[in-house]
């Protein structure tokens, strides 16, 4: 069972993730898009959007640094543990309420605007649903193991993360996460399954963001010449002043 869930499921959801992309972008461009809903509704759009947007951008940077880079590389640049743990629980408990009470506002405009609702899919309900389980989780797991401490504190950089590296390497140690706590478990699971459902859902757009809105120059605009034509206009629309 052990193999099943951390070796077999993990690389099913990820096979998934990589070629439901590659379907999707083939076959279904004209929807390959966040169906935005701004011109229903924009007032708790203001104000759910970035805080979501912005919460998930610090609960991804989170995990990044604390799958993806070893405890031996933070402490040869002088973080020891405390410093990291006080960053890590602080940092992710301020993404994880940011998205939480984006994602809150952002579910309760589409239940309560009528042109929202009826343009909601039965995918957006259950990425809703998978989404808010994975932030759910990985709250709860910061809290009950870095805060509540029952039974001593799970060092997840010692057996989540290696377990991580392994799996990107191809090669997992299955054993690292059967001896991880529940909790940590089910994020994995819940997490793994938003992946498998990832290309079937508007959460595509995370790939084609309008990053070179950035770096492009200004449109400039200018003012139509009176005398531009064979003819003059008309005098109502003479500039005045």
């Amino acid at each position: 069972m052990d193999t099943f869930l951390w070796v077999v499921v993990p690389y099913v959801c990820l096979t998934t993730f990589l070629v439901g992309h590659v379907w999707r972008y083939r076959y279904d461009k004209f929807g390959w898009t966040t169906r935005s809903s701004q011109l229903y509704e924009d007032r708790l759009l203001r104000w759910g959007s970035p805080l979501f947007h912005f919460g998930m951008l610090g609960v991804v940077g989170g995990h990044v640094i604390g799958l993806l880079i070893p405890r031996s590389w933070t402490e040869a640049v002088g973080i020891d543990d405390h410093v990291y743990h006080y960053v890590a629980v602080l940092g992710g408990l301020l993404a994880g309420i940011a998205a939480t009470v984006g994602m809150v506002i952002l579910i309760y405009r589409r239940r309560t605007t009528g042109p929202v609702f009826s343009a909601t899919t039965v995918m957006d309900k259950v990425m809703y649903l998978f989404l808010g389980l994975a932030i759910l989780l990985g709250m709860w797991n910061t809290i009950a193991g870095s805060i509540f401490t029952l039974g001593g504190e799970y060092n997840y950089r010692e057996g989540v993360s290696v377990w991580y590296r392994s799996f990107l390497a191809f090669q997992p140690d299955a054993s690292l996460m059967a001896d991880a706590p529940i909790g940590f478990q089910l994020h994995a699971l819940v997490a793994f399954a938003l992946f498998a459902l990832w290309p079937f859902t508007r959460l595509v757009h995370v790939f084609s963001a309008p990053l070179g809105y950035l770096t492009r120059p200004y449109i400039v605009y200018r003012s139509r010449d009176a005398q531009l034509g064979s003819h003059r206009p008309r005098r109502g629309w003479d500039r005045v002043g």
